[in-house]
């Protein structure tokens, strides 16, 4: 007896043995560095080497410290879902030590806040105003930060397994730069949400001052 394949990975569904050992192995390890998952963001990512791909990237991450996140990125939120690439974030005072060659591989994440793109999904049962006023402490933050990230598996292309080199990716910067609606738009209907208030309950948050450095594909 196999348990059921939930994605499209290349390959024979789970079987009852290996199963039965990954609860085994998730019961009885520590599995330490996992534990500092503080929260999972939903945002949209655009391919640095080609602008109007973008996907659906479910941020799950943690501090290392006040001034670097790191988050591991998968295709959805569902248990079976593919980690398809990594991502770090780390404060302008950061970001304003590296080199400008470094500086250009990193994006802002002003839009994707003040947009409501960038979202902190809901847990069943929890108040809207309650986690409303947690998801904006969180934003408050994030809209300050830079970020680094990868994606190792093109699953927009349909790829069943993760091929090729490691694409760099980053954020949208203005309306335009996708179908912001109806993208957008079919996240919120499967979370929930709604990126039209999101955006006006954040309007008190404050926009910084983007280095020139950053969002370096969208000055080309």
């Amino acid at each position: 007896m196999a348990s059921i394949t939930t994605n499209q990975t290349l390959g024979q569904p789970e079987s009852l043995e290996n199963k039965v050992l990954e609860t085994g192995a998730g019961m009885t390890q520590d599995l330490g560095p996992t534990k500092r998952i503080c929260a999972h963001l939903n945002a949209f990512h655009a391919y640095v080497s080609e602008p109007t791909r973008c996907v659906e990237a479910n941020h799950y991450c943690a501090h290392l410290n006040n001034d670097v996140r790191q988050c591991i990125l998968y295709d959805s939120s569902e248990p079976g879902a593919r980690l398809i690439g990594i991502e770090y974030m780390i404060t302008p005072q950061l970001y304003s030590t590296l080199a400008p060659s470094e500086r250009r591989l990193w994006h802002s994440h002003v839009f994707e806040v003040k947009s409501g793109m960038l979202i902190m999904p809901r847990p069943t049962g929890v108040p809207e105003a309650a986690w409303e006023v947690a998801e904006n402490k969180e934003m408050e933050q994030v809209v300050e930060l830079y970020g680094k990230v990868y994606h190792l598996w093109q699953t927009d292309r349909g790829d069943k397994l993760p091929l090729g080199e490691p694409q760099l990716m980053t954020s949208f910067t203005q309306e335009g730069q996708l179908d912001f609606e109806k993208l957008v738009g079919e996240r919120d209907e499967k979370f929930g949400e709604s990126w039209e208030r999101k955006k006006k309950v954040r309007e008190y948050i404050k926009e910084p001052e983007v280095h020139g450095d950053a969002d370096a594909v969208w000055k080309k």
